[in-house]
């Protein structure tokens, strides 16, 4: 019992710190050199860890390691970095979306389904094709003449009389097509002088040379072939005629008659039709390309698409005809005065 006590009074000596010098220069660590001065500390479970607060647990006999986090924290943060970047992207697309629909606005209400879009169309196409290659020239034929035989004022008459012959069949299929569904709402096929439209349509105009341009890189990217003919139109003859009358005509069909008929089946029906089933920039795009694909002209694509964007994008605007058909009157006076220089 005394024994034990006087064990229990005896003071611990701390280890002598004579045999730890402190170098000029940082000293190297080593393990093996602390258990060869000390060898009982090699009868105990030791952890070294790299947290300074970190206790030391007898109930945690794992193995001795060094943890080290920096190439994970590394590796965590480049993750980071490239959701957040794709996050930042998808952003971006998702606001200039929005601009878009804000700028073009909501879409139209479509009492009737894509049956009936493909319908007008095809039918549409067809008048169009049997009228100027079938009906007036064999009305032409069995008055007596044709068309190669014509003057230039005859030849421009008959190009006249086709393209409203062919507008007017389409007016009357998109009439008896939709007379089901009368009365229809009061943005579809409206004409009105009053809203603020002017701006937009001068701001297309801007655009002419930019189209001009398109129409060089197609004929780049699509130039004729050899073998082709190279042909002159009739309107360039009455032109090359310096033809008065003849010219005016000209100037009736391509500046008047042919914005009206276009404009009414490709923005007033097909693209307010398309946004049923798509947005409306979708809906921009896909009329301006079946605008682009109706004038037959592989040559011509590209300042066609782009041409039809501009003028669905100033109606959808608008909710108003008579500025696209304004623009599209405005251009085709453009290359027709481009024609006479």
């Amino acid at each position: 019992m005394l024994s034990s006590l006087s064990l229990s009074h005896r003071p611990i000596l701390a280890p002598s710190l004579s045999k730890f010098r402190v170098p000029n220069r940082p000293p190297t660590f080593s393990l093996s050199r602390i258990f060869e001065r000390n060898p009982r500390l090699t009868k105990s479970k030791w952890k070294i860890s790299c947290f300074r607060h970190e206790g030391f647990s007898p109930e945690n006999p794992k193995p001795e390691y060094i943890e080290h986090f920096l190439p994970e924290e590394l590796v965590q943060t480049e993750l980071y970095k490239s959701s957040a970047h794709r996050r930042d992207w998808k952003s971006t697309l998702k606001e200039a979306a929005d601009a878009v629909s804000r700028a073009v606005g909501s879409g139209w209400t479509v009492p009737w389904t894509a049956e009936t879009i493909l319908q007008v169309m095809l039918l549409w196409v067809a008048a169009f094709w049997f009228i100027g290659s079938w009906m007036i020239p064999f009305a032409a034929h069995m008055a007596g003449f044709s068309k190669e035989s014509l003057t230039f004022k005859g030849q421009a008459l008959f190009s006249l009389v086709t393209d409203v012959t062919e507008g007017i069949a389409g007016i009357a299929i998109l009439h008896r097509c939709l007379s089901h569904f009368h009365p229809l709402p009061s943005d579809w096929f409206k004409f009105s002088l009053r809203g603020k439209w002017l701006f937009d349509v001068a701001l297309g105009c801007l655009m002419f040379p930019f189209v001009n341009q398109l129409s060089q890189f197609n004929l780049t990217l699509l130039p004729l072939m050899p073998s082709t003919p190279v042909t002159i139109s009739s309107v360039e003859q009455s032109i090359l005629a310096r033809d008065p009358v003849a010219m005016a005509l000209y100037a009736i069909v391509v500046s008047i008659c042919a914005p009206v008929w276009e404009e009414i089946v490709f923005r007033g029906f097909l693209l307010p039709s398309l946004t049923r089933y798509m947005p409306v920039w979708s809906a921009i795009l896909v009329s301006s390309v079946a605008f682009a694909l109706a004038h037959f002209n592989v040559q011509r694509m590209l300042p066609l698409i782009f041409l039809g964007m501009v003028m669905g994008v100033v109606f959808a605007r608008s909710r108003n005809l008579l500025p696209s058909m304004l623009l599209h009157s405005l251009w085709n006076g453009f290359v027709f005065l481009d024609l006479m220089r």
